[in-house]
């Protein structure tokens, strides 16, 4: 069988460059149609909820606010797990969506149950918010901006933003 194969490669030396030749073609513009990102996005489906309770300890938010927000969010279909902490004056529920869960269809789910959630947290505690449509890819890449020395009070920072 080898042999056979050897022969005729020997004999039809035209075929053999040619069907090279298209195969080195063929592999070439498959290599430029490939999805290559710099940095594939590897985070998960989630969105977060937060709540900002100014002056609320730790223990009054987890049992005022998070809890809650947790119980409300638990009954979304499509959903791998919840979440959550609670800190001095800051609830922070991230609630983990299957990868097949559309991310618009997630949230449009989560806004829906915060206004149950809301009626469940006393008044004047906190007002829990959908967080910002980000990914893990936003954390990659972080820079500061320095003045030069004699330069630090020339502008304010609302003058820097715009």
């Amino acid at each position: 069988m080898l042999h056979s194969i050897i022969q005729f490669s020997i004999r039809n030396k035209l075929i053999v460059g040619l069907f090279i030749a298209a195969l080195i073609g063929w592999g070439s513009y498959e290599v430029t149609q490939l999805p290559i990102d710099a940095v594939p996005d590897i985070t998960n489906n989630q969105v977060q909820v937060l709540t900002i309770a100014p002056s609320q300890s730790a223990l009054d938010i987890e049992r005022l606010v998070t809890f809650p927000v947790e119980q409300t969010m638990a009954t979304i279909p499509g959903i791998e797990e919840i979440r959550s902490f609670s800190r001095f004056g800051l609830s922070v529920v991230t609630i983990v969506f299957t990868d097949a869960t559309d991310a618009y269809w997630a949230r449009q789910q989560v806004s829906e149950r915060l206004g149950e959630a809301r009626k469940q947290i006393p008044p004047g505690v906190g007002t829990p918010e959908l967080a910002p449509m980000t990914t893990g890819l936003g954390e990659i890449y972080q820079y500061i901006i320095k003045t030069k020395p004699g330069y630090e009070n020339t502008y304010t920072v609302m003058e820097l933003r715009t």
